[in-house]
Parts: structure tokens; sequence; C-alpha cells
């Protein structure tokens, strides 16, 4: 027999808390569902290549020492991001002796943001996982987290089915491999997807504060900073609501990007260290677009001659170039928000404008989530059988190019 204290009540759900519940399962519980679905068909399909060649540690021997294929998934920047979870930054400009090209000085670990390291090394002491498995964690759920806010914003243009076609093309987008890898990218599409919607529905502090945090996870967080301010200012101007919350996100939303590099000049003692070591060390500047168009002249009539080239890589990455501007105008066609278009151009402006290995260019492209609104705007008119097979075969074939390709054949 139980006593019953007069004025206390059992806690139990009741029908509002429950009915809540129901709903979200039903308006997000479809967007997982496709997503976890594409993205895992794209992920055994590279699996099966990369464990059906078995070269991988032959063909990378300090990236790959470990006992298994995973290992793929943590190279290349996933390693530096393993090395800052462990062991911290050193942020320095050494130069290599007797270096006459283009790499004059030593990498090191401040050529990478902290706020995707700091959540790693976070994961693995409350889980108790290594730094890898923590690393997988965090860009696993932030890929989720992604796909929702792309669903949210596609969802204003053409309802919940664009919405969901919206969150499959992310899942099979040409870089969509290091969405489930150690690499950055997917926390940071999740920041800034959901700063734009936060943008969208004047939520402005909350726009700030994303934004801060993504200007802490990716240089190309400044053209997120732009669109953030510029529709800030255009708000203002319409007198669309009060002047105050819009003027505190506009100052808040840089602090993360500047407060990164000026930290990084100063242990430095060069303001500009962090511009000096990725063009010294990794050859990564930006040059109005010289190299990008090097490429698109030379590929097409098969010479590999320019700088960082990986000739089948390469080829996709042409067409990811070309597809994303010819996506640019019917985007504009929907007239969407300006902080949708000038952060949309803007980060293809960053990313089409810079010397870099151009294979990545298909990865460095994931952030523009807006192009893939004209395509789920007309992709939504499709049966659901036709849409399921195009949206299968392109998630079999992304799991062959951004994983296999990318991570075997060339350098993601």
């Amino acid at each position: 027999m139980t006593a019953t204290v007069p004025g206390l009540r059992t806690a139990a759900p009741g029908p509002a808390s429950v009915s809540r519940s129901g709903a979200a399962v039903r308006r997000y519980g479809p967007v997982l569902a496709v997503f976890g679905t594409l993205k895992l068909a794209g992920f055994c399909s590279f699996m099966y290549l990369l464990s059906s060649t078995g070269d991988f540690h032959r063909r990378h021997p300090r990236f790959g020492g470990g006992a298994h294929a995973w290992d793929v998934l943590a190279t290349w920047d996933g390693w530096w991001y393993q090395q800052i979870a462990l062991h911290g930054y050193d942020p320095r400009l050494v130069p290599v002796p007797g270096a006459t090209g283009l790499i004059t000085l030593e990498g090191n670990s401040a050529a990478f943001f902290p706020l995707y390291p700091a959540l790693m090394r976070l994961t693995s002491a409350v889980t108790g996982l290594g730094v890898y498995g923590a690393g997988l964690l965090v860009s696993v759920v932030a890929s989720f987290a992604a796909a929702l806010g792309i669903h949210a914003v596609a969802e204003r243009f053409g309802g919940r089915r664009a919405g969901l076609v919206a969150a499959g093309l992310w899942a099979v987008w040409p870089g969509s491999g290091v969405e489930w890898a150690v690499y950055s990218d997917s926390l940071y599409v999740a920041l800034a997807v959901w700063a734009c919607h936060a943008v969208l529905t004047r939520r402005w502090l909350t726009a700030g504060v994303l934004t801060f945090a993504a200007g802490l996870n990716r240089p190309t967080a400044a053209a997120l900073i732009a669109a953030l301010g510029v529709a800030a200012l255009l708000c203002l101007r319409r007198r669309e609501e009060g002047p105050l919350r819009p003027l505190l996100a506009t100052a808040l939303a840089p602090l993360g990007l500047l407060g990164y590099l000026l930290w990084v000049g100063d242990r430095m003692g060069d303001l500009g260290g962090y511009f000096t070591l990725q063009s010294g060390a990794w050859a990564h500047r930006f040059d109005y677009g010289e190299q990008t168009w090097d490429v698109l002249t030379s590929v097409p009539v098969g010479k590999f001659d320019y700088l960082f080239a990986y000739p089948f890589a390469d080829v996709i990455a042409v067409g990811v170039i070309l597809l994303a501007c010819a996506l640019l105008p019917l985007l504009l066609r929907l007239r969407p928000p300006a902080v949708l278009v000038l952060y949309t151009v803007l980060t293809l402006a960053l990313v089409l404008g810079s010397q870099q290995i151009v294979a990545n260019i298909s990865r460095y492209l994931l952030p523009c989530f807006p192009l893939f609104l004209p395509l789920a705007v007309a992709m939504r008119r499709l049966s659901l059988p036709v849409l399921c097979t195009l949206l299968g075969i392109a998630a079999l074939a992304s799991g062959s190019y951004a994983g296999y390709a990318l991570f075997e054949l060339g350098v993601p």
C-alpha cells in the first residue's frame, strides 16, 4: 500500500506530450529514414569496392597502418583532426630546408579549425570511444542534423516531398563520402543550414550563435557571415522588426572565425599566419579561379598536366563544377531569400576561386545546399518508385566516386 503525499502529483506522460512525440516521428522520421538508407547504400558500396581491391594499406602506409579497411575513414584531414583532439595545437611557420617549389613550409595542425576536434575530444571523454570512433559519431549525428535542416529549408519552397528529395540529394552528392568520415564537413553544413533557416524564420540570435560556431569550424564560414549580415541589413531597411536582435546577430557572427585566425596569427608571430601556412604548406590560396579555369580547359581535351592532377577524380570534379554553375540560375528562378542567394554565390566564389586539389571541389561544394532546391522542386513530381530508383542508383554511384575514387584514388 502506497501513501499519497498531499499536493504532489506523480509524473506521467500526458496525451499532449504523446501527441507531440508522435507528430515529431511522423514529420522527421521519413527524412531520417530516407537519408540514412541512401547513405548506408552508398557506404556499403564504398566499403565493398575498398575491400575488393585490398591494397589500401599499400597505397597509404602512413595513414592506413591499422588492421582493417575502416581506417580509410580517418585518413588525410581525418589524421590531422585526431592529432588535434589528442594533443592540441602547435601553430608554427617552419620553412622546409632548401625548398624552391610551391611547398615552402612544413604543415601543422593550425590549418584545421578547432570546433570539430574539440567535439571529438568531448565525445571521446563522455562515451569512452577513442578519437577515431568519436569523430565518426560526431560526423554521423551532424549529417542527420544537416539532412533535417536541408529538409526544413526545401519544404518552404516545394512542400514535404521536395524536402525529402533535397535531403536525399544531400546524401548522394558526389562529395558526400566525407559525411560519414572523420571530417568536419557534416558539422559545418549542419551549422550553416540551420543558421540560414534561423534567418528565414527571423530567429536572429540563434542564427548569430550558429554562424559564430560555424566560424570555428571552417574558413568558408566567411560566406555565411556575409550572408547573415546582408540579410540583417535588409531586415533593418524594410523595418520588419526592431534593430536590436539583427544587430546583435551581425556582431556575434564573425567572432568565431576572426578569433581563431587572430589566435593563430598571434601564436605564429604573423597576423596573416593562417593564410601563409595554407599557401606555403598546402599550396591552397585564393587565385581568382586561375587553377579552376586551367582544369576546366585541360580535362575535356585529355590533359592532366596541371597542379595536383588526379585524372579519374578530376573528370567527375569538372562535371560537378558544371552542374553547380547550371543549377545556380535555376535557383535564382525560384527567387529565394537573399541569405540563401548570397551564401551560395559567395561559397561558390570561395571554392572555385581557390588553388587547391580540384577533386576536392565536389566535397567543398557540399555546403551549397540551396543548389539542391531547384532539383528537389522538379523531382517532387516524379512517382515514388521512379524517385526511389533514381536516388538509389545515385547512392550506389556516390559510394563509388565520393567514397572509393576520392579516398583511394585521390585525396579527399
